[in-house]
């Protein structure tokens, strides 16, 4: 029973100080002070305690990351360090080696016949 009761003191701890943060956060950003990460930081405590936080957290990451990859001109393919290129970036790039009616295989340019 004191365990319960302890988890829910911490429970109502995480929600009133959550709140006291996105308040504080938003006061934040119309003075001076760092408003966005007085909000994240009272999103990540609500987070553990409501689903609503969790998805606008999850949200406010994904867009940040695509603003930032907008911003720095980072494409898709350039995200893993290095530019990757991938068969739909190059629509032409198909090898020309088939293989004939009989199984053997044919060079491009030379038809098999002969």
């Amino acid at each position: 029973m004191a365990l319960n009761t302890v988890e829910q003191v911490r429970r109502v701890f995480r929600v009133v100080a959550g709140f006291t943060l996105l308040a504080a956060g938003a006061v934040m950003l119309v003075t001076p002070g760092p408003g966005w990460l007085v909000i994240f930081l009272g999103l990540g405590l609500l987070a553990a305690e409501f689903m609503w936080a969790r998805r606008l957290m999850d949200r406010i990451r994904r867009e940040g990351s695509r603003f930032k990859d907008t911003v720095l001109g980072k494409t898709e393919n350039e995200k893993g360090g290095e530019a990757r290129t991938s068969a739909a970036d190059q629509p032409f790039a198909v090898r020309q080696e088939t293989r004939s009616d009989a199984g053997e295989h044919v060079e491009p340019g030379n038809k098999g016949i002969g």
